[in-house]
């Protein structure tokens, strides 16, 4: 551990209050007073704009019925994940800032919270909605128990194919279980929406196997009539500055283990924290280590505050606790004393005719942790020897999500064009189990020419 790291700087009360739920659940009263906001738009906006075509006006409507887990229905018909994604979607940029509502009273309707509210009532109910179909007899290997996999499995299953997940990690959920600040999916949710999806049956998942360490995509294709990878990415990018001292390290894992710590407050924290990013991952990683007793935190991005990656309200949840938000400036070396980080030093950059030009201005932050979130990479050596053809250093597919290799489907985070959101590797995983079933069937679906 650095010198300036310590754990307990807040009281076990201080940690439960920093950590619940970010946006409190909706009292069955309050749900049915947000749904009856809801205008019901024929061609409503907001379908459009979910990538999972969620029938949010039915759903809502559903509510304002007074029938939740008719609405859960209509949800996970859609969107098997409908729970996490009430919780993590960037509502604001998608179906929320699509509604007419939004544009014309600046307040749209609660689209998550209700979407939420419903899917939290069928889990408490313990009903099962889903069962796997009559065997066909057809096996699919599918490699990776995040969102696009778990989506993918569960629409397969439901065909009556036999599935297998190979999944690296102890848990399933990939990023909903790893990757997600903790005060936005309290309760184990990530744990209940996969046992929930696993119960439909048809569905076994085999820990602590990796591709490439364990099996091989080629033993895959062998052993199974198709393959889905939804790997998500397992890399992450470095700051490329030499030698990193004591007290630098990966936000990503930062946040892997405060999800994974039963006791968040032994997590060692500096005083003086500088995250260096502008999307989820250094927003998430910044406003927990704030949560967690850090004295001063700063997100350090080498743009502007509006062309973060992170949405404006995802940046105001990080300031309103605290985290200060510093624009325009690159890392150029890590400070140190005794092989522990003292600080970071910056270029100042300016916008030029749409460049990122250098001020030649430099300056120096004190930090006695550094935490760096500018983002995540495939890590393609494991598909080295499979044959696949990239793009932009991620697994080139068609729109149907099947990759240069027969047989062998992709979707989520690891492929080219991927959005890195849950929702549209949720959708990846829906349209790749219809190409696959489809294909298995025997369905005159031409495999493309190149990837």
């Amino acid at each position: 551990m650095a010198a300036g790291l310590a754990g307990h700087r807040i009281s076990a009360e201080l940690c439960r209050e920093n950590f619940k739920d970010l946006v409190a659940p909706l009292h069955p009263n309050e749900a049915r007073v947000a749904a009856e906001r809801c205008l019901f738009c024929y061609d409503a906006p907001c379908v459009a704009a979910c990538p999972t075509e969620i029938d949010i006006p039915l759903f809502i409507r559903q509510i304002a019925n007074g029938l939740p887990v008719a609405a859960a229905k209509t949800i996970l018909d859609a969107n098997i994940m409908g729970a996490m994604c009430a919780r993590v979607c960037p509502t604001e940029n998608l179906c929320e800032g699509a509604c007419v509502r939004e544009s014309s009273e600046a307040r749209a309707v609660e689209i998550g919270r209700l979407q939420r509210h419903a899917t939290d009532a069928l889990l408490a109910s313990g009903r099962q909605l889903y069962r796997a179909g009559s065997p066909t007899g057809k096996r699919i290997a599918v490699v990776g128990a995040g969102p696009a996999g778990l989506s993918c499995a569960h629409a397969l299953a439901r065909a009556g194919h036999q599935v297998t997940i190979y999944e690296a990690r102890p848990k399933g959920g990939g990023l909903n279980e790893y990757g997600i600040a903790a005060y936005k999916v309290t309760g184990d949710i990530a744990q209940a929406e996969l046992a929930y999806i696993l119960a439909v049956g048809g569905i076994t998942i085999e820990y602590g196997k990796a591709l490439g360490r364990d099996i091989s995509l080629a033993g895959l294709r062998a052993d199974y009539d198709a393959v889905f990878l939804g790997l998500g990415l397992g890399g992450t990018n470095g700051l490329g500055l030499g030698d990193v001292p004591a007290g630098v390290s990966d936000a990503v894992a930062f946040i892997a283990a405060l999800r994974q710590a039963p006791d968040k407050t032994v997590l060692p924290i500096g005083r003086n924290v500088i995250v260096i990013g502008g999307g989820m991952t250094a927003i998430d990683a910044a406003t927990q280590v704030k949560l967690l007793g850090a004295e001063c935190v700063t997100i350090a991005y080498r743009r502007s505050k509006s062309e973060m990656p992170a949405s404006l309200y995802e940046q105001e949840v990080a300031q309103v606790r605290g985290v200060l938000i510093r624009e325009h400036l690159v890392p150029v070396a890590f400070e140190q004393a005794g092989g522990v980080v003292s600080g970071v030093t910056f270029a100042r950059t300016r916008r030029e005719e749409g460049r990122l030009i250098p001020t030649g201005e430099r300056m120096t932050l004190a930090a006695d942790q550094v935490l760096i979130a500018i983002g995540q990479t495939l890590l393609a050596s494991d598909l080295a020897d499979g044959g696949l053809s990239f793009e932009s250093g991620r697994i080139a597919v068609d729109a149907a999500c099947r990759t240069s290799l027969p047989g062998v489907w992709a979707g989520g985070d690891c492929v080219a064009g991927g959005s890195d959101l849950t929702v549209a590797a949720v959708a990846d995983g829906k349209a790749a189990a219809a190409s696959i079933i489809a294909a298995l069937q025997g369905a005159a679906v031409p495999h493309h020419a190149g990837a």
